[in-house]
């Protein structure tokens, strides 16, 4: 919490005419959607300063474009709250809702934000379908979600690109996260991140 109010007040320097939102992020998207992706937290500079998931930074670039070419997004950038951005099947939210310090939450900054994603699932939960996780720890909170409603799955499936399980009424898709590391390196590519959403659709619409 410090950490992100202090972030909120130091900023960056591309962006030290703007207020910073530093503030807990909550998810955002359709409140119908047949698709969840779960992200790890709010960027420092990105939502933690806009105040929306995914938005205002390069990973949300890689994310809402992969979404606005599978028919989820009405468009394919996200810069700011008020930019017209909407989702249409697809809910999006993180395991941690501040911006932890290097991008890396602590165990408890885990457990304590965990319960909001529980709620964001369980309002979900009738139309709920698929669940995308982008990253280990993605993946890992997606997993913990769903033991929390019921439904586990043993051995306990492993990430990877393109991993695809089902646990209980849900398929859990993973997918390397859009985090620059991934995407400057070429770990992730367009096509690889876009094929992971087009086969969550046609798994939502089954």
């Amino acid at each position: 919490m410090q950490w992100r109010e202090q972030v909120a007040r130091t900023k960056r320097a591309a962006y030290a005419d703007e207020t910073y939102w530093g503030r807990p992020v909550p998810g955002f998207g359709d409140p119908q959607a047949r698709v969840l992706i779960v992200g790890l937290a709010p960027a420092a500079h990105g939502a933690n300063r806009t105040g929306r998931m995914f938005t205002g930074d390069r990973s949300g670039d890689w994310l809402y474009r992969a979404l606005h070419e599978t028919g989820f997004a009405n468009q394919a950038h996200a810069r700011t709250r008020d930019d017209g951005l909407e989702l249409r099947g697809a809910f999006v939210t993180s395991m941690v809702k501040c911006a932890p310090p290097d991008n890396k939450p602590s165990t408890v900054e885990r457990d304590t934000c965990e319960s909001w994603a529980e709620q964001e699932l369980r309002l979900l939960a009738p139309r709920l379908r698929v669940l995308v996780a982008l990253g280990g720890f993605g993946w890992n909170g997606a997993l913990r979600l769903l033991a929390g409603a019921g439904h586990r799955r043993k051995p306990k499936p492993k990430f990877g690109h393109g991993a695809e399980v089902e646990i209980g009424p849900y398929v859990v898709l993973g997918s390397y996260h859009p985090s620059q590391q991934n995407t400057f390196t070429k770990r992730l590519t367009r096509p690889m991140l876009r094929a992971v959403f087009e086969r969550a659709r046609i798994l939502a619409e089954r």
